[in-house]
């Protein structure tokens, strides 16, 4: 974990805390504002809080209150003063890497929520109206190929022609050759890791962010360091202030529908955030898995490496056509072509056919979800946020206009033991932990997917309420 040098100005801790509240002693206040960005996971483990005196000189405060709130800080585990750095922000109970993506068997057990839980650990639609007659034209289709080897490393060249497409009409110039398909979404980006990563290298990710990339970033060796990312979506400030400290290898970004908080970036700031990589030298790995999944509206987005040619971009056809297929992608610029390339046939040789006919098909007959499956998936959205909104109205979470999960601000950091008592109540959850890049935070935040069974969602409202009631 690179901590060295992270630090927060008087004027940047300022905007982030807001005005404080006026009623009680301004020093509680001061301090009960820097453990909410701590528990929310914005100021993160590690950084160097300003000096007393610059932060007298910015809140108009006496010396005395902001000395009174750095100690109350320390005493509840929230700072160490550190010798010859000052003040440094600790996560009580330490840091911890981010793990995987919580299954059944995981970290919830799943014999404690019964054999017919709801699994609420998942984000993924289920397959659409159609699947079969898709496999069967695949099938009619399959004899042309059986009498060759079946060995297509880099994808059937009909698919890469189909994927090419996509990006061409969002107006990003592709080839086929720049295609390169993979065995889902995590095999492509281990392609990329290996093709631009020697071991050691230092990655950037904004956190929170899907556990499974950072675990493969680790498992590959890279040194991950977080850049906070806020409810209402990429802080470009901030992260060009990272590029600049960290001076990363390589950063993981994710414009489109951001996993876990579903926030969508605008064009400009995706320019800025290319500019920025651009100015540090930094190759930026773009995750597109969810770039497809809006519901209120198609969004007017360019891909992220029509502005810059140090991008690489990652899809999937798992959240958009189904998880089953097991079919991902790379889009790679010119420049990293060739070891890409290359570093995706040292993984295995090469995606299932039947499933790649079949993907070239639903591309061929229409791009990424039917309407019906749009609307049932938005409504079960805007269902689960009400009903969760009005049942615990203490819970707060922006209705996202694309991804496939609400990603909700708790009224008190209790997201792991959440967790654990919904595990007894039938329903199964992922806390907001798993989803922190460097350390044990994000405890005010859970996570719950919608793209489920209304029945299913039904089941798991009581099963939440109830376990918050026991643990809040």
């Amino acid at each position: 974990m690179d901590v060295q040098n992270r630090r927060v100005s008087a004027t940047r801790l300022h905007s982030m805390i807001g005005p404080l509240a006026e009623e009680g002693p301004a020093y509680a206040s001061l301090a009960r504002g820097i453990r909410r960005l701590v528990t929310n996971g914005r100021m993160l483990h590690g950084t160097v809080l300003p000096s007393e005196r610059e932060l007298v000189t910015e809140l108009g405060l006496s010396r005395t209150t902001v000395s009174r709130a750095y100690s109350e800080l320390r005493d509840r585990g929230f700072a160490t003063a550190r010798q010859g750095s000052g003040t440094v922000i600790t996560v009580p109970g330490g840091p911890a890497a981010g793990g995987q993506e919580p299954m059944p068997d995981g970290g919830v057990e799943l014999e404690a929520a019964g054999r017919h839980a709801v699994d609420l650990t998942c984000a993924a639609p289920s397959a659409p109206v159609g699947m079969v007659e898709h496999y069967e034209a695949a099938m009619a289709q399959l004899p042309a190929y059986i009498s060759g080897m079946g060995y297509f490393p880099l994808g059937l060249p009909e698919l890469r022609n189909e994927i090419a497409q996509l990006y061409r009409r969002r107006g990003l110039e592709t080839s086929p050759e720049q295609i390169v398909v993979t065995n889902g979404a995590l095999a492509g980006f281990a392609a990329v890791i290996r093709a631009v990563l020697p071991p050691g290298s230092r990655v950037l990710a904004e956190s929170p962010s899907y556990p499974n990339t950072i675990a493969s970033l680790r498992h590959h060796g890279a040194r991950v360091s977080a850049v906070p990312i806020d409810p209402e979506g990429t802080d470009l400030e901030a992260v060009g202030q990272a590029l600049r400290r960290v001076q990363p290898a390589a950063m993981l970004c994710l414009p489109d529908f951001h996993n876990p908080t579903g926030t969508l970036l605008d064009n400009e700031g995706r320019e800025r955030w290319a500019w920025q990589l651009d100015a540090a030298k930094t190759v930026g790995i773009v995750d597109e898995t969810a770039v497809d999944l809006w519901w209120d509206a198609e969004p007017d987005v360019k891909p992220m490496a029509i502005y810059s040619d140090r991008i690489v971009s990652i899809g999937s056809a798992s959240k958009s056509h189904w998880g089953g297929l097991r079919l991902g992608w790379v889009r790679c610029p010119r420049s990293l072509q060739g070891a890409v390339t290359t570093m995706r046939t040292s993984l295995d040789l090469g995606a299932p056919v039947l499933e790649q006919l079949v993907l070239t098909r639903m591309l061929q007959t229409g791009n990424g979800l039917p309407g019906e499956s749009r609307t049932r998936i938005r409504t079960e959205r805007d269902w689960l946020h009400a009903r969760l909104s009005e049942q615990l109205p203490g819970w707060k979470a922006n209705v996202p206009p694309g991804g496939l999960s609400l990603w909700w601000n708790l009224p008190a950091p209790r997201s792991s033991a959440l967790a654990e008592a919904a595990a007894r109540h039938g329903v199964l959850l992922a806390p907001g932990s798993v989803f922190a890049v460097e350390d044990h935070g994000l405890e005010h935040w859970i996570r719950t997917p919608f793209a489920l069974a209304h029945e299913e969602l039904e089941r798991a409202v009581p099963g939440i309420v109830a376990a918050w009631h026991e643990v809040a």
